[in-house]
C-alpha cells in the first residue's frame, strides 16, 4: 500500500510580527511625547514673562573702547537691553533691526538708550561683528554669562526694556521679523513713529 508523503507545513510565527510592530509603536509614542513635552517647555520659555516688573539687576562691564559702563548710568532714562551673540543668526537680525531704530529715534536728548550685551566667549569676534556691522549703540562683553544669568536670560536673543526707575517694564525672548520690533519698542518706549528723529511722544505711558 502506497503511503501519501507528508508535506510539513511551516506554522508562521504569530508572535514576531506583532511584537516588532508593538516595540515600534511603543518607541513612536515615546518620541511623540517626548517631542510633544519639549515643544512646550520651549512654548513656556519664550511665553515666559521673566523679570516683569521687578527691579532689573545691577551690571556693569566694559564698551570695546575699554568705557566702563553700568545699569546706573541709564537710571532716569529708559534702557533697551538685548542679549545676543554674534554666532546667532536670530541675533544678527534683531542687532540690525534695533541698530536701525537707534539711529531713527536716538539723539543726545532722548530719553532711552540701547545697550547689546554679548554673551559670546570671544570678545574680539563679537567686537569684529559690532564694527563690521556699524553698531551704534553701546555694545558691552558678558563672555562668562554673569549679567545674562543675573537676568534670567533663557535663550538669545532677549530683550529687556527697563523704566526709569530701574524696573523691568518689557522682556521677549527671541526674535521674530513679524513681531514688528519697531512698533513694540515704539510702544514700550513712548516714541511717536510719526515724529521725526529723536521725537518723544509727551505720554509714556502703556
Amino acid at each position: 500500500m502506497h503511503t501519501p508523503d507528508l508535506q510539513v507545513l511551516e506554522v508562521p510565527n504569530k508572535t514576531k510580527f506583532p511584537l516588532v510592530s508593538m516595540l515600534a509603536l511603543s518607541a513612536l509614542a515615546v518620541f511623540t511625547v517626548f517631542i510633544t513635552w519639549r515643544a512646550r517647555v520651549l512654548e513656556v520659555a519664550l511665553e515666559q514673562p521673566l523679570n516683569v516688573h521687578l527691579l532689573a539687576p545691577y551690571f556693569h562691564a566694559a564698551k570695546m573702547d575699554g568705557t566702563p559702563v553700568s545699569l546706573s548710568d541709564f537710571r532716569g532714562k529708559k534702557l533697551v537691553l538685548t542679549f545676543w551673540a554674534s554666532w546667532c543668526g536670530p541675533c544678527q537680525e534683531e542687532m540690525a533691526a534695533l541698530n536701525s531704530f537707534y539711529q531713527a529715534h536716538h539723539t543726545a536728548s532722548s530719553g532711552f538708550d540701547l545697550v547689546g550685551i554679548s554673551v559670546d566667549e570671544d570678545v574680539a569676534q563679537a567686537a569684529r561683528f559690532a564694527t563690521e556691522k556699524e553698531l551704534t549703540f553701546p555694545v558691552l562683553f558678558d563672555p562668562h554669562e554673569t549679567i545674562a544669568r543675573a537676568y534670567e536670560e533663557k535663550g538669545i536673543p532677549t530683550l529687556f526694556v527697563i523704566n526709569e526707575e530701574g524696573s523691568i517694564d518689557y522682556a521677549h525672548v527671541g526674535y521674530d521679523r513679524t513681531d514688528h520690533l519697531g512698533p513694540i519698542l515704539a510702544r514700550e518706549l513712548g516714541i511717536d513713529l510719526d515724529r521725526p528723529i529723536g521725537g518723544m511722544s509727551g505720554d509714556a505711558s502703556h
